[in-house]
């Protein structure tokens, strides 16, 4: 009975640990899992799915809108892990870890300081936000945001009514990282509980990497799925923090002040607004 339960540990534990890798049932040497054939190789080799073009014509009504998409819920772990990559397959990384990968090996060029846009900053100052180097005493301490420093992403997307389609669609345009501030990071005397925008990049251009970028797939372990499949599915949890209004899109913090409860209120009416929209164009 004991070397039942002690095979079923083991096939357990191998099965994990060689999850969604490919010719598993084929090697015959541990060097052969992992390893495609042509034909694998040639079915691999896609990219993302383009986007139609959209005239600006057919766009009937827009609505630009922020939303904040917390790690701490259950729907948005696949985003948030793995957090230790040692004793896993090179392909499972985080979202935070394939963006900073995709920057600095020059994959991903269109990164920002705002989520407008106006600043483009390169690879040495989103070092610099990442990277804080401390001397004391003569000795040299490194502090480093990693993924477990991310709590949550702030996403900017708009959403409209396609007249030629007849039917209201989102389109993802920009994503950022939230975290701590990394000069704040390791002292005890500074309590700041605040998430800051590590560095913004423009969606489409990171579309290739996402793609290539495999998740864990809790349905079907050997069925990974992408993060930019997941992105554009919206297959996550958000609140919407700021719209695009008249007064110079404000937040909704801005406006509620000092009640959660009323601002989830509100970014409840922003999104039932949205929704609403698509019914309203089909009244006669």
């Amino acid at each position: 009975m004991f070397q039942k339960i002690y095979l079923v540990i083991f096939i357990s534990m191998f099965s994990t640990a060689v999850f969604a890798q490919s010719n598993v049932l084929n090697a015959k040497t541990v060097e052969q899992i992992g390893k495609k054939n042509e034909n694998q190789l040639m079915a691999d080799n896609d990219g993302p799915i383009p986007y139609g073009y959209v005239d600006d014509r057919d766009i009937m009504w827009s609505k630009v809108v922020w939303e904040f998409v917390d790690l701490n819920q259950k729907i948005n772990l696949p985003y948030y892990f793995p957090i230790d990559t040692t004793n896993i397959s090179s392909d499972r990384r985080s979202l935070f870890d394939t963006l900073v990968r995709g920057i600095k090996q020059g994959k991903i060029k269109e990164a920002y300081s705002d989520s407008f846009f106006n600043s483009k900053i390169t690879q040495y100052e989103i070092e610099s936000r990442l990277v804080n180097i401390r001397e004391e005493n003569g000795y040299k301490d490194t502090f480093r945001i990693q993924t477990q420093d991310v709590e949550g992403y702030m996403l900017k997307g708009m959403w409209y009514f396609d007249k030629r389609q007849g039917e209201l669609k989102y389109r993802l345009l920009a994503l950022a990282p939230m975290g701590k501030d990394v000069q704040t990071l390791g002292i005890q005397e500074i309590q700041d509980e605040n998430l800051y925008e590590l560095f913004w990049i423009f969606f489409p251009s990171a579309r290739e990497v996402l793609h290539d970028a495999k998740v864990f797939n809790p349905e079907n372990a050997i069925n990974a799925i992408s993060y930019d499949h997941l992105l554009n599915a919206r297959r996550f949890s958000s609140v919407i923090v700021r719209e695009e209004n008249i007064y110079g899109n404000r937040a909704i913090a801005d406006y509620v002040r000092g009640n959660s409860l009323f601002q989830l209120l509100e970014a409840d009416k922003i999104k039932e607004d949205i929704r609403n929209k698509e019914i309203d164009m089909w009244n006669y």
